[in-house]
Order: structure tokens, then C-alpha cells, then sequence
């Protein structure tokens, strides 16, 4: 069989991946997009530069550095000793860690993006009503910027399904553990499985295009999609 257990669990290990990647981002995304766009400090540039790095760094790269970080010998280890692990390579929440650093920008920028676009006049008013700011930005600076919202968890999570060079370098290829969809195809490619490494492309493509649309139809029907 195409789908048996040995295809399946890099498809369920995947999308857990995937969606704790994707929760994680938009907690520690959301915050930061918010600084960046309303800050005025003369080196937000610079912190948004080193958000962008994984546009632009081969994911090897990216992926030998949190190898080293989160190693024995790394911050990584150190945490890892407290529940007496020796690292955080190798392991689903090395991936998570590797996952939310490679996968930020594709969240930030968006969320950022749209906090800018709603420019500073709804909080004018918010504030004229008396509202905090803390009131004001869940009830009036988090609705407006939905689009991005929306934008952001999507892009972060495909993005997610879809890594291959940093889960690769700091997860390597273990079962029920770290083998993902991109690697587990790797793998049956590798081992000339080309039945099984067939079935789960396809099942990357039939997502790809179910993501694209789901996304195009509830942008569309909420009214923030503009042809």
C-alpha cells in the first residue's frame, strides 16, 4: 500500500510540526510585527534584518549554526540537562525551535505589513474613547490587521510542511521523531522507493493547491481580498 504506516506518521509528524510552529510564531510573531511597525527606534531596521536572515541564508547554514546552538555544548544542551537530555538536536522540539526561527519572517512580515497599512487614525480614535492601549490594539488594531494575520499563519505553516535543508541538518532522518514529509521523500528517493516518495509529493501538491484555494475563497468571502 501506498499510505501505509510507514508513509503516514511523516505526514502526521509533519503537521504537528506544522501547527505548533505555526501557534508559536503567531504568539512571538504578533508582538514583534507590532514593534516593528509602530517603534520608532533607529535600529528596528536592523532587528527586522536579522528577522528577514532566512530569506536570504542557505538553509545549511542556518541549519549548522542551530545544530552547534542547540548541541550539547550549546544553550540547547543546557536546557535540554534540565529534564536530563543531554540535547536538543535530534530531537521534535529541536525541530520546533529550528522551524520558528527559519519560518519567522514569512510571519512577521505580514503581520507587520498590515499594521502599517492601517496607519495611526484608528487608535487616534480608540484613544479618544478612552480605550488603553492594550484595548485598543485587541479590539481595534488586531481586526484590521486580520488580512495579515491570515497571510502570515498560512505562509508560516506551508512553509513549515514544506522545509527540508534546516529539519534535515538539525533532525536528521528518525522515525516517528524527526522524519518529516520533505525528508521522508529524500529518503524513498534515496532507497529508490519511488511508489512511496510518488504518493507523498502528491500529497504535498494536492495540499499546496488546498491551502491556495481555501485561503483565496475566505479572503474573498471576508472582503479582504481585492482583484
Amino acid at each position: 500500500m501506498l499510505f501505509s504506516a510507514d508513509t503516514l506518521v511523516p505526514i502526521r509528524l509533519t503537521l504537528e510540526l506544522a501547527l505548533v510552529t505555526t501557534v508559536l510564531l503567531l504568539i512571538v510573531g504578533t508582538p514583534l510585527a507590532w514593534w516593528l511597525a509602530r517603534s520608532r527606534a533607529w535600529w528596528k531596521e536592523a532587528a527586522a534584518s536579522v528577522v528577514s536572515l532566512p530569506l536570504v541564508l542557505p538553509p545549511t547554514v542556518l541549519g549548522f549554526y542551530l545544530l552547534v546552538a542547540l548541541g550539547p555544548n550549546g544553550p540547547g544542551g543546557a536546557l535540554a540537562s534540565l529534564w536530563g537530555a543531554r540535547t536538543l538536536a535530534f530531537t521534535f522540539e529541536g525541530l520546533v525551535i529550528g522551524s520558528v526561527l527559519y519560518s519567522m519572517p514569512f510571519v512577521v512580515q505580514p503581520i507587520r505589513n498590515a499594521f502599517e497599512a492601517m496607519g495611526d487614525r484608528p487608535l487616534e480614535v480608540a484613544a479618544t474613547l478612552r480605550a488603553s492601549p492594550m484595548k485598543a490594539f485587541w479590539t481595534v488594531a488586531v481586526p484590521l490587521a486580520r488580512p495579515g494575520f491570515l497571510t502570515g499563519a498560512v505562509l508560516g505553516f506551508a512553509h513549515t510542511v514544506g522545509e527540508f535543508g534546516v529539519v534535515l541538518m538539525i533532525g536528521g532522518n528518525i522515525p516517528g521523531e524527526t522524519k518529516v514529509l520533505s525528508v521522508a521523500i529524500y529518503d524513498y528517493v534515496e532507497t529508490s522507493r519511488w511508489s512511496e516518495a510518488n504518493a507523498l509529493a502528491a500529497v504535498m501538491v494536492v495540499f499546496a493547491f488546498a491551502v491556495i484555494l481555501s485561503v483565496t475563497a475566505i479572503g474573498r468571502r471576508l472582503g479582504h481580498i481585492t482583484e
